[in-house]
């Protein structure tokens, strides 16, 4: 049966910093529990009460600092092997764990979700309700304004830049037919745009705008008042949204081209496209990244960025590859891999990592490895961007710490060639890459994000920080009144 994680996590005093279960936003369905994971939640509690013993603090309280965060990855390395750089010393010193934070480390996040809609069209619209029991299923509260209070614009500031190390973002968003039924409309997404800037002082925030070229001629129009009045930053657009009556495909020369020809001509050159994640909303067939081969030989002058690398889901993996067999199929990211193998000369094709990173690098990670590598090896380190589907699943802050320490293991390097993730290249990955291909300048954004105001924000929130350490969303659960309570095992 299908728990919310939240509800879970409540019954609880200990949160995992790391998830134990993949939790859904209903673009997929949660896959079980793996015995690995269940593993790695009882060795976490048993190392979490014995550290939690020595430094005189609560268990639950000990897993919501940095220490919990390195007691997390050191019980995913007894279950699964090493896959995390840390130090027994970094679980017992709350300063061992910060002091290897990158201090000028630029994170920019491709893809964020919140969203901002006035109650009333919850209440007066079956649209709006729809999309208010979707709301309240993965934020339960007493009221739907307690749940929408967590998805807000508000939260997504304190989420995204005050409880991780985030210093840019993307605002993302879903498409619909009619803006007036949307959670967060294209004028409003970069409303939120100008609000976290004005906030901050200087720019933190860029936009996406959403494209539909399902939609018929009118929407070159709509591409039009989008890039001139709106001024968007880069497009977002789902294959499989069937919101013309049909899903549609990349290379579609008489519905898509005409819109690539369009946004070319008025500048705006980087698709983000939803690929994979098709259960549930969208139509699964066109979820798929094969229209991506002809669409970027024929458009080598716009950038086909692939948002969550096209990953069937994580459901497949059973607590990972064998690091001393051949990497397994990862569906259906090994298609895009066989088409950049078949075509060495595209170099617009992009890896976003949103949800997918998320997901395989707490339920399989040597098969997050696998991935990483061969995204290396056919497209190259400076065409992976970060991205983590923040705040639908709560804060950033697990998945950054864990690409910070994720290392490619020695046999995986020597039997298939992979790199090692260094240090420069986790640099490209986190937002070098992004900035890049956005026309960010790391260096000046650097000096600027230093002295602006959400920085003197959050210092002083971090004299006494309050992360939720939850997931939100749905999670699959067997007895869900049998959830682990008491450390078992040996740390």
């Amino acid at each position: 049966m299908w728990i919310r994680q939240c509800e879970l996590d409540a019954e609880r005093d200990e949160r995992s910093p790391v998830p134990t279960r993949i939790a859904s936003n209903e673009e997929f369905v949660p896959p079980p529990q793996s015995a690995e994971q269940r593993e790695v939640e009882l060795r976490l509690w048993a190392i979490a009460e014995r550290a939690a013993n020595r430094l005189g603090t609560s268990r639950r309280d000990f897993l919501r600092t940095s220490c919990g965060m390195a007691a997390a990855l050191a019980a995913m390395n007894q279950v699964f092997g090493k896959c995390y750089a840390v130090e027994e010393a970094e679980i017992f010193e709350p300063a061992a764990f910060d002091e290897k934070w990158p201090k000028d480390q630029f994170i920019f996040d491709m893809q964020t979700h919140h969203v901002d809609v006035n109650k009333k069209w919850y209440d007066d619209s079956p649209e709006g309700q729809a999309v208010q029991r979707f709301f309240k299923s993965i934020r339960p509260a007493a009221t739907i304004e307690k749940s929408i209070e967590t998805l807000n614009r508000m939260h997504y500031v304190k989420e995204i830049f005050f409880d991780s190390d985030t210093v840019m973002a993307v605002i993302s968003g879903v498409p619909t037919r009619e803006w007036d039924k949307n959670p967060l409309p294209p004028d409003q997404m970069v409303e939120t745009r100008r609000f976290v800037n004005e906030i901050a002082g200087s720019q933190r925030c860029l936009s996406h705008g959403i494209l539909r070229p399902n939609m018929g001629a009118n929407e070159l129009d709509e591409i039009e008042r989008q890039i001139k009045e709106l001024k968007i930053d880069a497009w977002k657009m789902y294959t499989g949204a069937e919101l013309g009556e049909q899903a549609w495909w990349m290379d579609d020369e008489k519905v898509a081209y005409p819109c690539w020809e369009k946004t070319k001509k008025l500048g705006v050159k980087n698709l983000c496209v939803h690929k994979g994640l098709p259960l549930g909303l969208f139509n699964e067939e066109h979820c798929k990244p094969r229209d991506l081969e002809k669409a970027a030989k024929d458009w080598p002058d716009l950038n086909f960025i692939v948002y969550h690398s096209g990953l069937r889901g994580a459901g497949a993996f059973r607590g990972g590859a064998d690091a001393n067999n051949d990497p397994q199929e990862i569906p259906w990211i090994s298609d895009i891999f066989r088409i950049l193998k078949k075509h060495p000369d595209i170099k617009n094709i992009y890896f976003e990592l949103g949800s997918t990173f998320g997901q395989l690098s707490a339920f399989a990670p040597v098969v997050c490895m696998h991935m990483l590598g061969q995204m290396i090896q056919t497209a190259g380190a400076d065409h992976i961007v970060w991205g983590t589907d923040s705040i639908w699943g709560g804060s950033p802050q697990s998945q950054i710490d864990r690409m910070r320490r994720i290392e490619m293991r020695p046999e995986l390097i020597e039997k298939f060639g992979y790199p090692e993730l260094t240090k420069e290249v986790k640099n490209q990955i986190l937002g070098l890459n992004a900035a890049r291909i956005l026309g960010v300048d790391p260096a000046a954004k650097r000096q600027a994000i230093q002295a602006d105001k959400l920085s003197t924000l959050k210092n002083e929130y971090r004299k006494n920080p309050s992360p939720s350490n939850t997931q939100y969303g749905w999670v699959w659960v067997d007895e869900p009144g049998k959830q682990p309570t008491t450390p078992v095992g040996n740390a």
